[in-house]
């Protein structure tokens, strides 16, 4: 007997950059209706990026699509460079219009305000989800989880932020120190402390435009993430907690990330308000890189 097999149309974009090769690369199913959970997992698995995205028919009535997020390990809440990658092929494919320079996105964390700053690149913003702060951590616990010395770390007191994605935060002395960083899954077991809800973990240290970055995410399937735009409206508010925001960024900042592991991502923050009281955006470019259907 001949099994009819179904086939789902993928594009693969890089997010937070406007090189092809460079940023994090996203794949994303413009039309994942037919999908279940189960197959969602097989297939980021299969995918082994750091996120897959299937968008899917929204819920609600105020939001132009809904979109699920997997890593090769789990469903996450809310991501960012799924988010904005997701963005950026909506618009190509016509489930939203070139013209909409905002809606909302339905997301397991709830609706996304995104905003588009038009032009022949368009710059894609999503508003940061409401940020809480979590535990803090001791910095010579910290030091050794990332094989460093307690005198790479700044004064700042290393602290759980999460606006969806659970996020250690902690500010290192220079550069050098970032990429000397480095954490595995002993290491992140160590920091949780037997904690069983999966964290990540952020590294960065203040530039005069913004700050200089690395992420780690062993729980969740990814040893590096070249860009967590999740994170980084966290980041933001973590540095502006510090006093580590340098006055020459102003309230547009940007934050480095990925060129340790030869993906230069560039994460644009927005500070909306003073100091950010009404909300922190995250904004990024995108290129795309290829089209491609599975068949199963």
């Amino acid at each position: 007997m001949l099994l009819m097999s179904k086939q789902y149309r993928y594009r693969v974009v890089d997010v937070f950059t406007q090189v092809p090769l460079e940023g994090n690369a996203l794949a994303v199913f413009p039309d994942a209706a037919g999908l279940d959970s189960g197959s969602m997992q097989k297939i980021a698995r299969e995918l082994n990026l750091s996120e897959t995205t299937f968008v899917v028919p929204a819920t609600r009535a105020d939001c132009a699509a809904g979109v699920r997020i997997f890593t090769p390990m789990q469903e996450m809440a809310f991501a960012g460079h799924p988010t904005i990658g997701t963005c950026f092929v909506l618009r190509e494919e016509g489930i939203v219009p070139a013209e909409t320079l905002g809606f909302l996105l339905e997301e397991k964390v709830g609706p996304i305000s995104i905003r588009i700053d038009p032009g022949p690149r368009p710059l894609i913003w999503l508003r940061t989800p409401p940020i809480s702060e979590g535990r803090t951590f001791d910095r010579a616990l910290c030091a050794q989880a990332l094989g460093l010395s307690a005198s790479d770390l700044l004064p700042a007191t290393p602290q759980l932020l999460t606006a969806g994605n659970p996020t250690i935060f902690i500010a290192l002395r220079d550069k050098a120190a970032v990429d000397r960083a480095w954490v595995d899954s002993h290491g992140c077991a160590a920091l949780k402390a037997g904690d069983s809800e999966p964290l990540c973990v952020f590294v960065f240290t203040p530039t005069p435009e913004g700050a200089y970055s690395r992420m780690f995410a062993p729980d969740h399937g990814v040893a590096e993430d070249p860009a967590t735009g999740s994170s980084t409206g966290p980041l933001a508010a973590f540095m502006l907690k510090h006093g580590l925001l340098s006055r020459a960024a102003g309230t547009r900042l940007v934050s480095e990330q990925g060129t340790k592991m030869k993906r230069p991502s560039k994460l644009h923050v927005e500070l909306i308000g003073e100091g950010g009281r009404d909300g922190i955006a995250v904004g990024g470019y995108v290129a795309p890189l290829a089209e491609a259907t599975m068949r199963f």
